[in-house]
């Protein structure tokens, strides 16, 4: 069955252009059990964006009726610099080849770094969770550009420009490139154990990923920033397991005001989760702070 994409075009009572919505159907308990179109969101999915003074998407992707909802599905195709998402892909490559394992340590050498969590040993768990740059930036020139390039192609993970000389930077500046969309298929096959690799390697990858585990639910995702031509944007990629279902999930957002960026950190996720929380696929009571350590 071909993927249901409820497109602006074919729902006239939306009240803006661009903006995809949904409604939810709910269980005895008020939690969610389906996603409906409804027009009366699209306002709503725009104030979560307002409130943090952002601009950007939101695209997920509900399985179990094979469809995709979110928030300016216009964006949805547009190509961005994957920043710290790529430690997913760049785990899952080095696992694979043997570059680490699952109790790998990044030993630290004394030098300055620009975040003090990140200047001590960090195993391969927590250097993912503090969002060590140094680290996966060793950890790619230990992969090499060759055997980058090559698993990444195998991996159908697109879009980077990968060379000798940027093999350590390209996913944070430079050419390469991913849309919402593509982070979306990408983590739906990891989630899956569809990759062309090893359950081994899927099944660790995905237990380094948890952010959050819950009564209710459980979040695995990665946050991302980077800038370009002087300008923030930022990601969450991941999903959330909630009674019995998986939506996945990739928001990216902009600052609307480039000067004032000290909620955009924690906003990043954030977005995700009040959307997961309007949608009634989350409690409504939820914590809204930030793991420690998804700031980049």
């Amino acid at each position: 069955m071909k993927t249901k994409i409820i497109l602006i075009s074919f729902l006239a009572c939306f009240l803006t252009g661009n903006h995809l919505v949904a409604q939810q159907a709910t269980d005895h308990q008020g939690m969610a059990t389906s996603i409906k179109p409804d027009a009366d969101s699209a306002s709503v999915l725009k104030s979560i964006f307002d409130k943090y003074d952002l601009a950007g998407t939101i695209i997920l992707f509900e399985p179990a009726n094979d469809r995709y909802f979110g928030y300016n599905q216009a964006l949805w195709d547009s190509g961005y610099l994957p920043a710290s998402t790529f430690k997913i892909p760049n785990t899952l490559i080095g696992l694979e080849t043997g570059v680490i394992d699952t109790n790998h340590i990044f030993r630290w050498k004394g030098e300055k770094r620009r975040l003090p969590q990140w200047e001590q040993d960090l195993p391969l768990r927590e250097a993912f969770r503090v969002s060590c740059v140094p680290c996966f930036q060793e950890l790619a020139r230990k992969t090499g550009p060759e055997r980058m390039k090559s698993y990444l192609e195998k991996l159908g993970y697109p879009g980077m420009d990968v060379r000798p000389g940027n093999i350590d930077l390209f996913w944070l500046e430079g050419t390469s490139r991913i849309t919402p969309r593509q982070q979306v298929e990408f983590i739906r096959r990891l989630f899956d154990e569809k990759l062309p690799l090893r359950k081994s390697v899927m099944q660790a990858m995905k237990a380094i990923m948890v952010n959050e585990i819950t009564p209710g639910y459980t979040l695995s995702g990665k946050t991302g920033w980077a800038i370009r031509n002087g300008n923030n944007f930022g990601w969450f990629v991941g999903y959330l397991e909630t009674k019995g279902k998986v939506y996945f999930v990739a928001t990216l957002v902009v600052p609307k005001d480039q000067k004032q960026v000290e909620d955009f950190a924690s906003a990043r996720k954030l977005i995700a989760m009040e959307v997961f929380r309007q949608f009634g696929l989350i409690p409504g009571n939820s914590k809204e702070t930030q793991s420690p350590g998804l700031k980049k």
